[in-house]
């Protein structure tokens, strides 16, 4: 029995090792062969599963050494630590992982109706640049023209009207008596 224990604690440790320094390089080399891993249950994940693998083997060992348990004890009491353990990196590191993941992409189209300002004015008929916030916590830089063909001086907001070969088209941002904000030439 203690053969299983080592063979465990040492594929789990050889798996970590090479997950540590290899991870992005086999993950780039395998091209998500191993993506069905992720469609399972989050409890199968690949890190909770080798870890509680990994425990087993540890925990058999130092039982086997240190304890007067019979065969049958030690492999109890060492997938008992395995279960706990498995869980214990499942509710405090998968599913927080899991939850936490979230995108920052974003594409042009997506920019239509947002509010920028401009950084690098806009003439009537050429190109300017606009920064506007994208998701949570980011913000991008754009080249813009404008919509009404007038002119934008830097640090006029702006809303993004059209996105059309790659550009923005914004139209000056003015805010009425009321604190409404209203594209210029909409005053309904």
């Amino acid at each position: 029995m203690e053969a299983l224990y080592w063979a465990c604690l040492t594929i789990g440790i050889l798996y970590a090792a090479v997950t540590i320094v290899f991870g992005d390089m086999l993950g780039d080399l395998l091209d998500g062969a191993l993506g069905f891993l992720a469609d399972g249950p989050d409890w199968l994940h690949p890190t909770t599963i080798v870890g509680g693998v990994t425990v087993f083997g540890g925990a058999g060992i130092l039982l086997g050494r240190y304890t007067d348990l019979g065969a049958g004890g030690v492999a109890a009491l060492a997938l008992l630590a395995a279960v706990v353990i498995g869980a214990g990196v499942y509710f405090f590191y998968v599913r927080p992982m899991r939850s936490s993941e979230s995108s920052t992409g974003y594409s042009l189209e997506e920019m239509a109706g947002k509010i920028a300002e401009v950084l690098v004015p806009i003439p009537a008929d050429g190109y300017g640049e606009v920064m506007l916030r994208m998701g949570a916590a980011g913000v991008t830089n754009r080249t813009a023209a404008s919509f009404d063909g007038e002119p934008v001086e830097a640090g006029a907001q702006v809303v993004v009207v059209e996105v059309k070969d790659g550009t923005l088209y914004v139209s000056r941002l003015d805010s009425d008596f009321a604190g409404n904000l209203t594209l210029k030439g909409d005053r309904t």
